[in-house]
């Protein structure tokens, strides 16, 4: 179990990927919760739903929003941990979930907490089709 903070400016993906890394974390679940900067982008959806590949649909958080998510991290085509986490982005009475890939910069904190996997070969593997790196839970 790893219990983290981030700081204001860091990149949410970025440093939980460095992290996982670091310590050498192939495979986890983790949740995240705090404040996301207006800079901030999530991607919102496919622009087609029967499209493929998919096109991604991103959008700007212009405005300092309240943060919760959730996400795993297993390893990607090279080898490399990866995490794929969807947030929940709220302020006033509207919410915006996507996924963090484009990057969610810490607003003030991020407070982190991953629980390690163990036992599982799971992996993500390309589908060329999709354009997307899938969970494979068999590896």
């Amino acid at each position: 179990m790893f219990v983290i903070r981030l700081y204001e400016g860091e990149v949410l993906h970025e440093e939980i990927e460095r992290l996982a890394a670091q310590e050498g974390i192939q495979r986890a679940y983790c949740v995240a919760v705090g404040g996301a900067r207006g800079e901030s982008r999530l991607i919102v959806g496919p622009r087609d739903a029967e499209e493929s590949p998919v096109t991604p649909m991103t959008t700007l958080l212009e405005e300092v929003h309240e943060v919760a998510g959730v996400g795993t991290i297993f390893p990607g085509t090279e080898g490399t941990p990866v995490l794929h986490m969807h947030l929940a982005a709220g302020r006033e009475r509207s919410t915006i979930t996507g996924c963090i890939r484009k990057g969610v910069i810490t607003w003030r904190v991020l407070e982190i907490v991953i629980q390690e996997i163990t036992g599982s070969p799971a992996t993500r593997k390309m589908d060329e089709g999709l354009g997307l790196a899938l969970l494979a839970p068999n590896g």
